[in-house]
């Protein structure tokens, strides 16, 4: 899933934003305005990060923040690393990461 939401462009630079931004987050507008996602568009991007476990969300008074799920980010890069770089199953040659 997580792999799914990221090969998709916008959804990429949504996360990419969040991921620089920090665990402080962003409010949706401040992120549909620098990505230039329209607000229904961008509501669907974040549902899928966040259905894929890589987008949080928290109310904060009138806005929902968003930001990036660092957890979630460290399962994909250690199955990453798990399955593309250790030694193929037959032939016995390691995979290059």
């Amino acid at each position: 899933a997580a792999l799914g939401a990221l090969a998709q462009e916008s959804r990429l630079g949504v996360f990419r934003l969040l991921v620089q931004r920090g665990t402080a987050g962003l409010p949706a507008g401040e992120i549909g305005e620098r990505v230039g996602v329209p607000a229904t568009t961008l509501s669907f991007h974040l549902a899928q990060l966040s259905h894929a476990g890589l987008v949080t969300s928290r109310r904060e008074g009138r806005s929902i923040i968003y930001a990036a799920d660092y957890a979630g980010m460290q399962e994909l890069i250690a199955f990453l690393t798990e399955k593309c770089c250790q030694p193929a199953a037959r032939g016995g040659r390691a995979r290059k990461c």
